[in-house]
């Protein structure tokens, strides 16, 4: 199942994608989640980040040739940090360049969706906490990551955190997923979720032995090799099979 949030109109709902539409749900897929008899045709439809997260938790080094693109080690356990729920944005809304960056990458990334309120989750128990999976871009200034090792202030701008197009209940990351990013229609990053040093299910583990994750709240479980820098104006593309394609532009304001 498809799960999207959108805008029709003035109104601002979830639903159920299919080919002809988003059959429009009330509630939320997390709290009174029941269906309506309205379908709204995809041409009346604007796409919204799939979901609103009170936080959104990234793990960085997390496949092994990202690693050693970056000459830093793999790390022993999962290596993470937080990006702000204001960094959220959906399909087809501006990433915006900050001023104080002159290099900003793009990171394909496959996220996972918390669908119950997690704390202190054992691995084998990962999957009843787990909604499902929708696409990231973990965009990033390179440049101010390199020179001061915040990344959350590198990471953490206003609009970098794309998610979407759609949150997908029925995926298994353990098979051999393709995550590919494009930038104006190249490839830039082509890899597969089963190539991650940490799966998910270790990554909640480790993440809710730390911080209480509600419904809602995003994991994104890092990037294979291949990030580079993106100029203003240019189009960046995360498809991962199964989800579909996230498409953000990096403007300058």
């Amino acid at each position: 199942m498809k799960i999207v949030r959108m805008k029709a109109g003035d109104d601002i709902a979830y639903g159920v994608a299919d080919a002809e539409g988003v059959l429009v749900y009330r509630g939320s897929p997390f709290v009174a989640w029941e269906p309506t008899e309205t379908v709204v045709p995809w041409d009346s439809v604007q796409l919204l980040a799939p979901v609103i997260p009170t936080k959104v938790v990234a793990v960085g080094r997390n496949y092994v040739e990202h690693a050693d693109e970056g000459g830093v080690p793999v790390p022993d356990e999962p290596m993470i940090f937080l990006k702000p729920a204001t960094s959220v944005v959906g399909p087809d809304a501006d990433v915006v360049y900050p001023p104080i960056s002159n290099e900003i990458h793009h990171e394909a990334e496959l996220a996972a969706v918390i669908g119950r309120v997690a704390r202190h989750v054992r691995a084998e128990d990962a999957g009843g906490y787990v909604f499902g999976y929708t696409a990231a871009n973990d965009v990033t200034a390179r440049d101010l990551q390199a020179t001061d090792g915040q990344w959350t202030r590198a990471k953490g701008f206003d609009t970098f955190c794309p998610l979407g197009p759609a949150i997908e209940t029925e995926l298994d990351p353990l098979e051999k997923l393709a995550i590919i990013c494009r930038v104006n229609g190249d490839v830039r990053q082509a890899g597969f979720t089963s190539d991650m040093v940490f799966g998910v299910a270790e990554i909640l583990e480790y993440v809710s032995a730390v911080m209480t994750l509600l419904p809602g709240d995003v994991i994104l479980t890092g990037t294979p090799s291949g990030v580079s820098k993106v100029e203003p104006g240019q189009l960046m593309e995360v498809e991962i099979d199964g989800i579909g394609t996230l498409s953000n532009r990096l403007v300058k304001r």
